[in-house]
């Protein structure tokens, strides 16, 4: 099948690869399916692109490579929407704010994207952890990094 993309033009993409969100994604509740694309050289950062929506598209990136102490716990309620059985199956993404210069820009800690990919489906879990921040800086995170 072939989408319009934010960033790459026309591509044809496989739709068993795509990510169902059946509550939307908050502030963007009507689009429920979305594809995870490479961003050619780049193995840390993700672009999130709405399938059905070309303008809405977010880069994204495993927060874990920035910040190895991040955690939180997911409910009852996100693992039986998602149908997680097992951590392995779970894959999670952090929503950049990109910045000019880059060294700014920001990820977000407190709502990460949490995507079972055994059955390829995604919600933006809002965590509520008072210790990670929307708009935490890049630079910060991947400094804090180095120190361990």
């Amino acid at each position: 099948m072939k989408i319009p993309t934010k960033y790459f033009g026309e591509l044809e993409i496989d739709r068993s690869r795509a990510i169902f969100f059946p509550q939307g994604i908050p502030g963007f509740n009507e689009e429920k399916e979305f594809i995870l694309l490479d961003l050619p050289d780049n193995p840390v950062f993700h672009v999130l692109q709405s399938v059905g929506r070309q303008s809405l598209a977010f880069i994204v990136t495993n927060p874990y490579q920035f910040r190895k102490d991040y955690e939180f716990e997911l409910d009852q309620s996100i693992l039986g929407a998602l149908e997680i059985e097992k951590q392995q199956d779970v894959a999670i993404f952090s929503i950049l704010s990109l910045k000019d210069p880059f060294e700014q820009s920001t990820m977000n800690l407190q709502a990460p994207i949490v995507i079972n990919l055994k059955n390829q489906r995604g919600k933006q879990y809002i965590t509520n952890h008072k210790s990670y921040s929307t708009r935490e800086p890049l630079a910060a995170a991947a400094s804090s990094k180095k120190e361990d």
